[in-house]
C-alpha cells in the first residue's frame, strides 16, 4: 500500500536538510527563505533488520523493503491560508499526505537566519497550526452552506449527521484546536468525518531539529516542545538534521554504525523517523520469503489474512482460501521453511486470522 508523508515547517527550520538525509531525492537546501519552492517528492526505504536475517537463511536474489513516498514542502508562513507566501500551494500538497512531519527548529545558530527573528519552536508550531486550522475552518464553513438546507428542510438523515460534524468541527477549529481533538462514536458520523479530508485530521510527528550536542538528550526548546504538544494525539523526535546529513555522507554501513557509537546513540534518527511514521499511521509489515526475493508488505494494524493477500494483488484477495504463516521467530529457530512444517509450527488461518507483525505468509487463492 502506497504511504505519503509530507516535510513541512516554516522556512528555514531544516526540512530540505532532513529530506535529503531520508530520501535519493536531494532538494536545495540553503540560507534564504523559500529555497524550497515547488514540493520535492522522494522515496525512503523503511528500515527492517528482519529481512536482512530471513535472507541469510533463504538466500534470496534480492531484498525488497518497503518504501514510503517523503515530500519536502515549501516552507509556510504566517497568512498562508490568505494565500501569503507559498502558501495555497503548500496547502494543496499538505491535503495530498497521508501523515505531517512538522520541523521544528530547537538550535540557536546566528548564521541561519530565522524568518521570525528569533527562535522559539512553540511560537513556529502555533504559526504552522493556526494557518491549517483557518483553512479547515474556512472548508467546514464552506461545506455547512452547502448541507444545511437538506439538513433543515429536506429531512435527510446523512445530511443531519454531516452536519452535527462540521458543527463539532467548527466549535473545536473556532477555538483554536486541530480538527483531529474531535472523536466521534458512530460509524455513520466516523465516515463522514473522513469525507471532509481536513488538513488537522492527518496525524502529525513533530520532529524537533536540534544541535549535535542536544540529539540524545535534546535540549530547553525541546523540552518546551514536548509540554506543549502533551495533551494532542501527536508524537515527537528528536533529530539533528545536520548529524543526519554527516552520516548520509558515509558509505559504509560500518562508518555509520561507528560515527553512532561516537556520539551516543544506537541508530539513525533517519531510521528512527520512519519507524515513528510508522508507528503513527498504525502501520505493520508482513513478509513473503523464497528463493526469488525476501520482501516487507506493508499493512494496517487490525488487517485479516484477506485484506492483507489483496496487498499483494486484487485476485489474492478476492479468491483467498487461506494463509499459511510462520512467525518470525519460528522461522529463524528452525532455520528453514520445510523444518518449520516438520516441527508443526506453521499456521493454516482462514479469513478471519488477525495479521501480526513480522508474519511470513504465503497466501493460497483460486480465481
Amino acid at each position: 500500500m502506497a504511504l505519503k508523508a509530507g516535510i513541512v515547517g516554516l522556512p528555514n527550520v531544516g526540512k530540505s536538510t532532513l529530506f535529503n538525509c531520508l530520501s535519493s531525492a536531494k532538494a536545495q537546501a540553503a540560507n534564504f527563505p523559500f529555497c524550497t519552492i515547488e514540493a520535492q517528492l522522494g522515496q525512503v526505504s523503511v528500515p527492517d533488520e528482519r529481512l536482512t536475517k530471513l535472507a541469510e537463511i533463504v538466500h534470496p536474489g534480492r531484498i525488497v523493503p518497503a518504501v514510503c513516498d517523503i515530500v519536502d514542502i515549501a516552507g509556510l508562513v504566517k497568512g498562508a491560508s490568505k494565500g501569503e507566501g507559498l502558501g495555497n500551494q503548500f496547502l494543496a500538497n499538505i491535503r495530498e499526505c497521508d501523515a505531517i512531519i512538522h520541523v521544528l527548529r530547537c538550535f540557536d545558530n546566528d548564521n541561519i537566519v530565522h524568518v521570525d527573528g528569533s527562535v522559539n519552536p512553540v511560537r513556529d508550531k502555533e504559526i504552522i497550526d493556526i494557518e491549517l486550522q483557518l483553512k479547515d475552518l474556512e472548508t467546514v464553513e464552506s461545506r455547512i452552506k452547502r448541507v444545511e438546507k437538506a439538513a433543515k428542510v429536506g429531512g435527510s438523515k446523512q445530511a443531519k449527521t454531516e452536519m452535527d460534524v462540521l458543527e463539532a468541527y467548527r466549535q473545536a477549529l473556532s477555538e483554536g484546536k486541530s480538527a483531529r481533538t474531535v472523536s466521534f462514536d458512530t460509524e455513520e458520523e466516523q465516515e463522514a468525518a473522513k469525507g471532509l479530508f481536513l488538513l488537522t485530521t492527518k496525524p502529525v510527528l513533530y520532529v524537533c531539529n536540534v544541535d549535535d550536542a542536544s540529539a540524545q538528550a535534546g535540549n530547553d526548546y525541546t523540552r518546551a516542545v514536548e509540554k506543549a504538544i502533551e495533551d494532542e494525539d501527536a508524537k515527537m523526535l528528536i533529530i539533528s538534521a545536520q548529524t543526519e546529513a554527516d552520516i548520509a555522507e558515509l558509505d559504509s554501513y560500518e562508518e555509520k554504525q561507528m560515527f553512532l557509537a561516537d556520539i551516543g546513540l544506537e541508530e539513525s534518527g533517519s531510521n528512527r523517523l520512519i519507524k515513528a511514521i510508522y508507528s503513527l499511521l498504525n502501520l505493520q509489515t508482513f513478509i513473503t520469503a523464497g528463493e526469488m526475493e525476501v520482501k516487507a508488505w506493508t499493512f494496517r494494524k487490525g488487517w485479516k489474512a484477506p485484506q492483507c493477500a489483496g496487498v499483494i494483488h486484487t485476485d489474492f484477495e478476492k479468491g483467498f482460501i487461506r494463509a499459511e504463516v510462520i512467525k518470525y521467530d519460528d522461522y529463524l529457530a528452525y532455520g528453514s521453511e520445510a523444518a518449520v512444517r516438520e516441527a508443526g509450527k506453521m499456521g493454516v488461518e482462514g479469513k478471519d486470522y488477525v495479521v501480526q507483525d513480522g508474519d511470513i505468509m504465503h497466501f493460497r487463492f483460486n480465481v
